[in-house]
């Protein structure tokens, strides 16, 4: 695993933006409904063929695992504050368009990554999107879902980046 510091660049806009996701995200598995369908993805059955044991499973490990999912939201949330600092997207203006360098020591690196993954999942939920055939590049409303995997390609070529540059 890596062990040098990450830096990636966003700007100000973009993380003011994840910053609102990650906010509603962590909302979302800090205190979730149980019948949710995004709450359910992020905690899929381990045992699809057995109900009965796929929900003694989910009894014993959904809490902790939903905790741990809004912890890394929490590390990731306060990474992106030295961005994050718009008082409004609506009203930025080329402000929203300088760019920040996040540094992110390995341990954040990682809830960076779980966490645009989860938040992915979760919109993806949202909007219906169960396989690739479902994904519309037309459609604006999959704007943010492929931002966020654009996102997430870009900190796993920085680790890539990073492994090769250690050897």
């Amino acid at each position: 695993m890596n062990t040098v510091p990450l830096v990636m660049q966003i700007t100000r806009l973009e993380a003011t933006h994840l910053g609102d996701l990650v906010d509603q995200f962590a909302e979302l598995v800090g205190d979730p409904s149980g019948d949710d369908p995004a709450v359910l993805r992020l905690v899929p059955d381990a045992y699809t063929d057995d109900p009965e044991a796929a929900r003694e499973f989910r009894d014993v490990t959904e809490r902790d695992l939903l905790r741990r999912r809004h912890r890394d939201a929490q590390l990731v949330r306060a990474s992106l504050s030295p961005a994050a600092t718009l008082a409004s997207v609506a009203t930025a203006g080329a402000e929203g368009w300088e760019e920040v360098d996040l540094v992110l020591d390995p341990e954040t690196v990682q809830a960076w990554m779980r966490t645009l993954a989860a938040v992915r999942l979760v919109i993806a939920s949202r909007l219906g999107i169960t396989d690739e055939d479902q994904h519309d590049d037309g459609d604006p409303r999959f704007g943010v879902y492929d931002w966020l995997g654009y996102r997430l390609e870009g900190l796993i070529r920085a680790i890539d980046d990073a492994k090769t540059a250690e050897r």
